[in-house]
């Protein structure tokens, strides 16, 4: 590791799980869902998009994409 990259510390780890892993309250929700897509945001979608239509090009690749990744997060969710 570089003596330029330090790792978090535990308390700021903490602080980012406690933030990330609360829940909102239903008005929150509401105001997060009203707040309109942005070009940039729009763009990177269409651009995901783009890429994986033409990493799986047809139908059955992307059934055959979606089953060998379902297997992977089943297997990750095991003990």
């Amino acid at each position: 590791m570089s003596s330029l990259v330090r790792r978090p510390s535990a308390q700021t780890l903490a602080r980012v799980k406690a933030v990330a892993e609360r829940t909102l309250s239903a008005d929150e929700l509401t105001l997060a869902l009203r707040q309109p897509v942005t070009e940039s945001e729009r763009a990177e979608v269409l651009s995901l998009v783009a890429w994986f239509r033409r990493r799986y090009p047809t139908p059955a690749d992307r059934l055959a994409y979606v089953r060998r990744a379902y297997e992977r997060w089943l297997g990750a969710r095991r003990p």
